[in-house]
């Protein structure tokens, strides 16, 4: 089964202990110091909504993006009592297509390891930069490849009382790739229905991510620790990065 199928309905019951409002406050940080006061913004892998939302209560006008229609579905049933609601379409982003421009795009919670190949990752990175206003921002954050290797032979339990979540990761050195296994439980009224998904991450480095964003057209390039307008730290798990668009490709 195809990630975030079965774990959509589930999602954010799962990600409770995750600070949406933290990550957003962070964005602020950076646009502070960019001296940017954005307008307009895309929420790329959007998932479930919650930074689109959060982005949409600050006043700026949002579109999320997800390849995922489950998750989209979830995301728009959060925001149909909004003044100001996104706008939600399905799209991978090696495909991105805008109706306009937009001065922010961000991409929470580490999505772009999500692009298994570098090639289609650049593809996307590609149309990240074409989706900007000129002088507008690009920000997203990572799993290090420090974290994604660490998680090689481990178990972890997620659960509360209408599910129950196990996954076993396993990372492999030849293809970079990092797999965990997730057995899904959830109770559908008095009946405890179980599902299987498989969820995969490409453990791009720093070094890899800004040469991909120099060559899609950004500059200002900067990475930063986790929360934190600084470089990262040895052995951080998260990390940040920041670029510009300065001119049309």
């Amino acid at each position: 089964m195809n990630a975030y199928h079965a774990l959509a309905r589930s999602y954010d019951r799962l990600t409770r202990d995750v600070d949406y409002g933290k990550t957003v406050a962070f964005y602020r940080q950076i646009l502070e110091a960019e001296g940017l006061r954005p307008r307009t913004a895309a929420d790329l892998a959007c998932g479930t909504g919650s930074v689109a939302v959060r982005l949409a209560r600050e006043g700026l006008q949002v579109t999320g993006v997800d390849m995922s229609e489950e998750m989209l579905t979830v995301a728009s049933q959060k925001a149909q009592n909004m003044e100001n609601p996104p706008v939600f379409v399905c799209q991978p982003l090696e495909r991105l297509r805008l109706p306009r421009g937009v001065d922010l795009a961000v991409c929470a919670l580490d999505s772009l390891d999500y692009i298994l190949d570098p090639q289609v990752c650049q593809q996307a990175l590609n149309r990240i930069y074409r989706a900007l206003n000129p002088g507008g921002c690009f920000i997203f954050d990572v799993n290090t490849p420090e974290k994604l290797r660490a998680m090689d032979d481990q178990i972890f339990l997620d659960e509360d009382e209408d599910v129950y979540c196990v996954w076993r990761g396993e990372f492999d050195e030849k293809t970079n790739i990092c797999s965990y296994g997730m057995d899904l439980f959830q109770r559908v009224g008095p009946v405890w229905r179980r599902s299987f998904e498989e969820h995969r991450e490409y453990a791009y480095s720093r070094e890899q991510l800004t040469a991909m964003l120099r060559q899609a057209g950004f500059t200002r390039i900067a990475v930063f620790g986790d929360g934190r307008l600084e470089p990262p730290r040895a052995g951080e798990q998260r990390i940040y990065f920041k670029a510009r668009k300065g001119r049309i490709l």
